[in-house]
């Protein structure tokens, strides 16, 4: 067996600290010819904008400044970029040429520290979206131990009707998530999308709530026509009704005409005007408890009119690969549990052909 030749690692080692020496030498080559970045991006707003004082206005610095760093640079590059008039600049011909290659770079600089700032969110952020009243009357008051669990969370919650579905399967996709970036929504509705996964929350019951003076003057449920009634928009985005006349019908009051109703556009606009006092809600005891516990709004009838919507937790399956979104979900079904809210499957029970209500509070 012929000697090993020691000479030949001492030479690969030599030629990858010399190919290092080099890479180094270039990229300080390369530093050496960049002028200052900020230099770059004055000029850059300079030329956009066509002024200094305009540019110094978008950047929240002095037109001093701007011309400062413009003529650093023009220093640095020994070129000149601007023509200077009394109220505005000109760019030069070679200025020209170069600025669209400059702002090509800086979109893609940008779009480079968005992935790098998008990896630190996709750790702890996630964003959620329900309807206004579940997210303002329910959620935001349980946020607290939400974040006693995951105390570097960022939840970012949107309060909107676009989470109210307004037939069965609905617009909702994992598309529509991807766009609105959304990791996940709270929606009221079917919870049947076919590419989405779903969690059943509770369902939506609707009982009578009014201010306690009010309530003095209900003894049976054919008081309440003698009140304004209240109604929240959000309950008429579908076809199905699950209003004042099912909830009369189910507690056996007969009308010949439907009642006057008062119609806000959503369920915490009709929440305050039945708080001033303004007449009869219908809505659900579950997302005004603290109301209901504070005194502030009675239920004056038992009778529950079981709508065929429900409350579900829909996201992307992806979604739920993000270790933060998956606790969220936990966190959330946790909280469904601990109120032993009534489970959504049995909102899909016809409340019109339930028995007449009891004439009694």
């Amino acid at each position: 067996m012929p000697p090993a030749d020691d000479t030949r690692g001492a030479r690969c080692a030599d030629d990858a600290a010399e190919g290092g020496r080099i890479d180094e030498r270039q990229s300080a080559a390369v530093a050496r010819r960049m002028p200052p970045l900020i230099a770059l991006s004055y000029f850059e707003a300079a030329a956009r904008s066509g002024s200094f004082a305009t540019a110094a206005r978008l950047l929240h610095v002095s037109p001093a400044a701007v011309s400062h760093q413009v003529k650093a640079l023009e220093e640095h590059l020994g070129v000149t970029l601007f023509v200077r008039h009394h109220r505005k600049v000109v760019l030069t011909r070679a200025a020209e040429a170069a600025l669209p290659r400059l702002q090509e770079g800086f979109a893609a600089l940008a779009e480079a520290v968005d992935q790098l700032r998008a990896q630190g969110e996709d750790q702890w952020v996630v964003t959620v979206c329900a309807e206004p009243l579940f997210a303002t009357k329910w959620l935001v008051p349980r946020l607290h131990r939400f974040y006693a669990r995951c105390p570097q969370a960022e939840l970012r919650l949107q309060a909107s009707l676009s989470s109210v579905d307004s037939a069965h399967g609905g617009p909702v996709s994992a598309a529509s998530f991807r766009r609105a970036g959304i990791d996940l929504s709270v929606r009221l509705g079917y919870g049947n999308h076919a590419d989405l996964h779903t969690i059943a929350l509770f369902e939506l019951a609707l009982q009578p709530l009014c201010a306690p003076a009010l309530a003095q003057a209900l003894h049976a449920p054919r008081d309440i026509l003698r009140l304004p009634l209240l109604s929240d928009a959000t309950h008429q985005r579908t076809a199905e009704r699950f209003g004042w006349m099912e909830w009369l019908r189910l507690a056996g009051v007969r009308t010949t005409s439907p009642p006057r109703e008062l119609c806000f556009g959503n369920g915490l606009l009709a929440l305050e005007a039945a708080l001033a006092g303004q007449g009869v809600l219908l809505a659900s005891p579950v997302l005004v408890r603290a109301e209901l516990d504070a005194g502030k709004l009675i239920a004056v009838f038992d009778r529950m009119l079981r709508a065929p919507l429900a409350y579900h937790l829909v996201c992307p399956p992806a979604a739920l690969e993000r270790p933060i979104v998956a606790a969220f979900c936990d966190w959330l079904q946790e909280e469904i549990g601990r109120e032993q809210i009534a489970p959504a499957k049995a909102a899909t029970a016809d409340a019109s052909t339930r028995p007449p209500a009891e004439t009694a509070r």
